[in-house]
């Protein structure tokens, strides 16, 4: 897609919704002046197609409130104007998360408006495109093995299982826990997609059946040191239950349900941890940390082998395809393409 000759129009994906309810995407021009007020612009160079983008972009009314819309949590680019005096015109930033996608509009498009106080400064050694390789899978990913390593997860402990592990959150994870040496398994219900995981990192590839029991016992035989769920429901009751002593479970989705059915004996017995990640909405201060390892220590030298890049324009194809379930690995949305 060629950039626009004039800067005060430009490319987007606008989500409406017509008079009978139904939803259509189409790739639209937009004026800059119709972005929401904020401190900073930012011509957005690279974005990330991730789940929440798809249903925002398939009407869903828990995701966003109100169409028409660009959806888009993830951006990265160049500020072109900025109200802040902590950013410069000319300067590399990465915006996720917050609003941004949801009910602002987001990444999506070649242009941003947002507050400064979303704004990351990129760091040094990472660019545009690879900012948002990891996007907000990556800072989610990266958030999860900081925290289990901050609650005393070790790679001598024994296997850390990752479930949805074909998704941008799951691949990120495994890669992430083999660089620091831990033993990963991952848990998945694509099994044809065993090369690609232990590819990744994963030293053992498992059908989600397997961390999914239905007994309704209160314990199960401790297998995990550790875990990264990204489902929810059943499994990750499954993975508390089944925790070694003082496991770390880390909890950051619920693609197959927000609902937990669990008992006191995991934390009362194993001294099992249960531990939150909103990449949402954490602390700037925790995030620029975490981007910081991600540019440096935390660097993932094979991140092209999970990603596969396109534009704008073939883009409502890469949706449906998460929609039903077709996606493996990250999706980077290159805006001028």
């Amino acid at each position: 897609m060629k950039e626009s000759q004039s800067p005060k129009t430009f490319q987007a994906m606008v989500v409406e919704e017509d008079s009978e309810g139904h939803f259509q995407r189409h790739i639209q021009t937009r004026l800059i002046d119709e972005l929401p007020p904020g401190d900073i612009l930012v011509k957005v160079h690279y974005s990330s197609l991730n789940y929440k983008d798809a249903l925002s972009a398939s009407g869903n009314k828990g995701v966003t409130r109100t169409y028409p819309h660009t959806p888009g949590i993830d951006a990265a680019g160049i500020v072109d104007e900025s109200n802040d005096p902590r950013f410069r015109p000319g300067d590399r930033v990465i915006v996720t998360s917050y609003d941004l996608g949801m009910n602002t509009a987001g990444g999506l498009g070649q242009y941003i408006r947002v507050p400064a106080d979303w704004v990351v400064p990129m760091p040094e050694n990472l660019s545009p495109r690879e900012s948002m390789m990891y996007g907000t899978a990556g800072l989610t990913a990266a958030l999860a093995v900081h925290k289990l390593k901050m609650f005393g997860a070790k790679p001598d402990q024994g296997p850390v299982v990752v479930t949805g592990a074909t998704g941008g959150v799951g691949s990120l994870s495994i890669m992430l826990l083999a660089r620091e040496k831990f033993k990963v398994v991952a848990a998945t219900g694509k099994m044809h997609e065993q090369k690609y995981l232990t590819e990744l990192g994963a030293e053992a590839v498992i059908h989600r059946d397997e961390v999914s029991d239905q007994s309704g016992r209160p314990l199960l035989s401790a297998q995990w040191s550790g875990a990264i769920d990204t489902v929810g429901g059943t499994i990750l009751s499954t993975l508390i239950r089944a925790a070694k002593q003082e496991g770390v479970i880390a909890s950051c989705g619920n693609a197959a349900s927000h609902k937990l059915d669990i008992n006191v004996y995991p934390f009362i017995l194993r001294g099992v941890n249960l531990v939150g990640i909103d990449s949402g909405n954490c602390r700037m201060k925790l995030r620029k940390k975490i981007w910081a390892k991600l540019a440096d220590e935390w660097k993932l030298p094979k991140l092209n082998t999970m990603v596969s890049e396109c534009s704008l324009l073939e883009l409502d194809g890469e949706i449906e395809k998460m929609l039903n379930g077709q996606q493996t690995g990250r999706i980077l949305v290159n805006l001028w393409r």
